[in-house]
């Protein structure tokens, strides 16, 4: 595994891919199909080149950017009333505190055995981009995401429509080595779509609860020792699905897909549903908050 901002294999992977996708979508399928010559052709190579510059753009900008560090100086205010929760560990109830950054978590932040750093409000790291999704690259990464599964499905449609054009008038395709490609094109695009499309809907599932991957995995958990001992679990970052939205794609809703973080915040702090007293135990305290270590 390559260090964050490391060309590595898998990132040589997808860019090797987004090339031949692109390759095979115009200069095979539009230009068999509906040629590169007519308006129709061109709008759609246009178009498609426009989208897959797109999918370049906010890849690169999800690699590149620094999900979000936990300043080494940093240090939870207790008797702050603005910040009304605080993440404890779930054995003794302390201050989490990160023992190999030698400083203390802020809410919602975890620790990388990958990239060894704290990162804020870390929600994966992904060996696709080399890089943790935190706070500053999440929304630039799932904007990667959105235009990726548009773009998927937009090559689906021109290759699908060029292979049926072409099927009953093989000999004016070029060969079989078109054929090929069209064919290979759309072996790579189905589980292709389909994994972007899942996981898409995964994220856009976890933005309407206001949580992150290792806060849904944690919440299952948590919500399973609350019914245990005869309480409701809430997710004390749950503000509501427009709050939350806008949390994360910022207020301006045409900004949504534009490859920029928005998200509200430092990273440091975050509105919570319940102001919670601070006099409150440590026992109750990991009833509402995430626990983590």
């Amino acid at each position: 595994m390559g260090r964050p901002g490391y060309l590595t294999p898998p990132i040589f992977a997808v860019l090797a891919a987004i090339g031949y996708v692109y390759y095979t979508t115009v200069f095979v399928a539009v230009a068999g199909w509906l040629g590169l010559t007519t308006a129709a052709g061109v709008a759609n190579a246009a178009a498609f080149t426009a989208l897959t510059a797109a999918c370049l753009a906010t890849y690169a900008a999800a690699a590149s950017r620094d999900p979000g560090r936990v300043p080494p100086a940093y240090l939870p205010d207790v008797e702050d009333a603005e910040i009304p929760v605080h993440e404890v560990k779930r054995k003794g109830g302390d201050l989490r505190y990160c023992q190999k950054c030698g400083h203390y978590k802020p809410p919602r932040a975890h620790h990388c055995r990958v990239c060894k750093r704290c990162v804020l409000k870390m929600d994966h790291h992904c060996i696709w981009i080399n890089n943790c999704v935190g706070h500053e690259n999440y929304k630039i990464f799932l904007v990667f995401v959105s235009y990726a599964v548009l773009a998927c499905f937009y090559s689906m449609i021109l290759i699908v429509g060029s292979f049926l054009h072409s099927a009953p008038k093989a000999e004016q395709l070029g060969g079989d080595s078109s054929k090929t490609s069209i064919i290979i094109c759309g072996i790579i695009l189905c589980p292709l779509t389909l994994a972007l499309s899942v996981l898409l809907a995964w994220h856009i599932y976890l933005i309407l609860q206001n949580k992150t991957t290792i806060e849904y995995h944690e919440g299952v958990r948590a919500m399973w020792l609350a019914e245990k001992g005869g309480d409701l679990y809430h997710h004390p970052y749950d503000l509501g699905v427009y709050e939350n939205l806008t949390s994360v794609l910022g207020r301006r809703i045409f900004c949504w897909l534009c490859p920029v973080s928005t998200n509200t915040g430092n990273g440091l702090r975050f509105r919570a549903l319940h102001d919670i007293p601070l006099s409150t135990p440590p026992c109750d305290l990991q009833k509402i908050a995430l626990h983590s270590q």
